[in-house]
């Protein structure tokens, strides 16, 4: 699902970027709900939020609850990890995050390329801040081999960088 976001573009800079798994769901400007399951059995309800400063993951199944925040949080002065592993209730949780910079035209053709991919994907939110058609937040979920996967990507035209997540939530056990 693709949306115009109808608020300012409050993401400033990548380095803004906070990580948190202990916010409770924040007020969003766009979400959506899915439900997933694999082969394995796993099944869970994922909420996709974008937030006026990024996103916010929600997974909740019969085994327990996750709640990713990466954000410009007021406050926070921790930078954007590139790498977590931690045990998060019944899961194992690893987080990754990768800053790109692109010349202009690789970062218009590379963000008109995760659009597509992401707005017609049934579980795949992407909603583009007004002023430029490359500044959005964009984010993808599914289910496999007993875990939860998402991926997101936070777009920065002013600067040309482009911050990738991605994220995984494993049944313990």
């Amino acid at each position: 699902m693709l949306t115009t976001l109808h608020t300012a573009y409050t993401d400033t800079r990548a380095g803004d970027l906070a990580w948190s798994l202990d916010k409770e769901p924040l007020p969003a400007l766009a979400d959506l709900d899915v439900e997933v399951g694999d082969e394995w059995g796993l099944r869970a309800r994922v909420g996709l939020r974008l937030l006026g400063a990024s996103h916010q993951v929600l997974v909740a199944s019969e085994r327990g609850e996750c709640a990713e925040t990466v954000a410009c949080m007021p406050g926070s002065r921790a930078p954007l990890p590139f790498g977590v592993a931690r045990r998060v209730g019944p899961w194992d949780y690893e987080f990754a995050a990768r800053i790109e910079t692109l010349s202009r035209g690789s970062f218009a053709g590379r963000a008109q390329e995760l659009l597509a991919l992401v707005a017609d994907h049934p579980h795949g939110l992407a909603g583009t801040f007004p002023g430029d058609p490359h500044a959005f937040t964009a984010m993808l979920v599914q289910c496999a081999e007993g875990s939860v996967r998402w991926r997101t990507w936070h777009a920065y035209p002013q600067e040309g960088r482009l911050v990738t997540t991605r994220s995984q939530v494993r049944v313990l056990g």
